[in-house]
């Protein structure tokens, strides 16, 4: 399994993701670039240019028309995915963290960071109403005064948003209403990273209690535990077999006092159903900070410390092969 190596960052990644086809590959990193490569050669198409921050997320719509980015320099921007254009400039208080677009594209949600005095708030802006832009109005802000929000996505059919904080807890946010529709707590400590599957029935949340753990998205029912002796800082589950991959190591600022060997930063293939892992992969200097798998589920890609993306097209004999139970 040969990676395909993309050099287009000068800082370490914060987030990868493929678009509905998987033709293309977006990245963002520290370095207030996001990019967007061919993910069946690693030959960059272009790049989004205009941040002033580290840029921690991104998103792209159901038609790869837009993309969505959130970046530390207090702002949340809309492009035209085909020529890099800036669509929308949605000023906050604070940094964005977590950012996405709903099944129909219309409406995208971005959370802010708790910091300089301002609280977190997760926003809701329909971008058929060009007025809410304008106005820098979202429809809907939620307050989230007592433990800011580290991961979020939406969850089916685009009437909630589930998201993840930083002690640990899972909440259901309506995007009618606002209300909290649903609470579950299942892990320790901080919620690096949430994934949904392919068909947005179940989410696999990534946490610094060195687990990821399965869910319903709609009843939060808790599934299915993987753990390992490390942070996870990001999991995402395979749209055609019973797997999961895992990336993480230790923290960033620990990495320089051990060894490579030791640091763990091999992304780790777990069975979904009899939670036993199964292979892993090597290759980046670094801890693995974001992983998605190819919507055909034929190759994966992983982000790193090291700001090095490298796309894995999967051997023939991954394909066939059976956990034995």
């Amino acid at each position: 399994m040969k990676p395909i190596l993309l050099q287009g960052h000068e800082r370490s990644i914060t987030q990868i993701k493929y678009n509905r086809e998987g033709d293309l590959l977006f990245s963002v990193a520290k370095d207030t670039v996001a990019n967007v490569w061919y993910s069946v050669n690693g030959e960059r198409l272009g790049t989004y240019n205009g941040h002033t921050g580290a840029v921690w997320c991104v998103d792209c719509d159901w038609d790869t028309k837009n993309v969505l980015t959130g970046s530390a320099d207090n702002s949340c921007r809309l492009w035209d995915c085909e020529t890099g254009k800036q669509l929308a400039l949605l000023h906050t208080n604070s940094a964005v963290r977590t950012c996405g677009f709903d099944f129909s594209g219309n409406i995208i949600m971005f959370s802010t960071d708790k910091q300089m005095g301002y609280q977190c708030f997760l926003n809701f802006f329909d971008l058929r109403d060009p007025q809410q832009i304008e106005d820098n109005q979202p429809y809907l802000s939620i307050p989230c005064s007592e433990h800011k929000i580290t991961s979020a996505v939406w969850g089916p059919l685009g009437e909630f948003v589930i998201a993840g904080h930083e002690n640990g807890e899972f909440n259901q946010f309506s995007a009618k209403s606002g209300e909290i529709l649903k609470k579950a707590k299942e892990h320790t400590k901080q919620i690096n990273d949430i994934q949904t599957s392919v068909d947005l029935t179940m989410f696999i949340s990534a946490s610094k209690d060195n687990t990821a753990k399965l869910f319903d998205s709609t009843s939060l029912d808790h599934i299915k535990t993987f753990k390992t002796e490390r942070p996870v800082n990001s999991a995402a589950i395979s749209p055609i077999m019973d797997h999961v991959v895992m990336g993480g190591g230790q923290e960033a600022m620990e990495v320089t006092t051990t060894s490579t060997r030791i640091g763990k930063f091999e992304a780790r293939f777990f069975h979904a159903a009899y939670e036993e892992e199964f292979g892993r992969v090597k290759g980046h200097f670094g801890p693995i900070n974001c992983v998605a798998f190819h919507p055909d589920g034929k190759s994966y890609s992983s982000g790193g410390e090291d700001g090095y993306v490298r796309i894995h097209y999967f051997d023939p004999q991954y394909f066939d092969f059976e956990l034995e139970a």
